[in-house]
């Protein structure tokens, strides 16, 4: 494997998806490749907030059906067909590649908690839950994985902290919350942009997580930062109290 190849693999590595031989032969790498150890301690920290945001325990009863399903799929034996140079370098580019969707898979799941999966067991109206679950957390992994994608961070208070996503090429922002108190009950957080002072609803955040990655509702369209206020459950059209936080965007 060569240098080159070795700087692709920041993210299979992270998500474990690497042979041992590989995994090896990277690490080797890794500790002579600073933007290699950059890039994978940035990766690991935004697997771990994903996992955290939307963990999710699946019900007990669903373990016997789930394991009954996988008798019944067939695996398909390997095949080694004869490959000329060219074409083991082309098959080699293609694991390489498959290697990255596999790893893509990993870090939906982590954000999906593992609800899409098992959600799809249930009845239509569970899939399509999921699927718009699924949608969500797309468009977050877009603006997380953007090439333009700037972050900022702050503490909120009670060992709480927040970070900002941006993407100037995607328009959009994802807050990710840690250790949030739950609001009081009957109330919600609810996000705002901040458009040079003039409040606009960006959402609502969950109440039952204290950890959890939000799209922020609509365009970033210019605002210069974001806030959280405490709202009446289903949102106001303008704030209503003092922000728990103000968080410029990252320049």
């Amino acid at each position: 494997m060569t240098a080159a190849d070795l700087h692709t693999l920041t993210g299979a590595y992270v998500l474990h998806a690497l042979s041992d031989e590989e995994r090896a032969d990277f690490e080797r790498h890794l500790a002579d490749c600073e933007a290699c150890a950059q890039e994978s301690a940035e990766l690991t920290a935004t697997a771990a907030r994903l996992g955290l945001a939307a963990t999710v325990t699946p019900r007990p009863e669903l373990r016997e059906p789930v394991l009954r399903r996988i008798t019944t799929v067939r695996q398909d034996a390997p095949r080694e067909p004869v490959q000329s140079r060219a074409g083991r370098a082309a098959g080699a580019r293609r694991r390489l590649l498959s290697r990255w969707a596999l790893a893509a898979c990993f870090a939906a799941a982590a954000a999906l908690g593992g609800t899409a999966v098992w959600q799809h067991q249930r009845a239509e109206d569970a899939q399509e839950q999921a699927r718009q679950l699924e949608q969500g957390n797309d468009r977050i992994a877009a603006v997380l994985a953007a090439p333009d994608a700037k972050t900022g961070s702050a503490k909120l208070g009670d060992g709480a902290s927040g970070t900002v996503v941006v993407s100037k090429s995607e328009d959009r922002a994802v807050f990710i919350a840690s250790g949030m108190a739950h609001p009081p009950q009957g109330k919600v957080y609810q996000l705002w942009y901040d458009d040079g002072g003039t409040m606009r609803s960006a959402g609502l955040m969950d109440t039952a997580r204290s950890d959890q990655a939000v799209l922020l509702s609509g365009a970033v369209d210019g605002a210069s930062g974001m806030g959280i206020t405490v709202e009446p459950g289903g949102g106001s059209d303008q704030p209503t109290t003092e922000p728990v936080a103000l968080m410029p965007f990252p320049a």
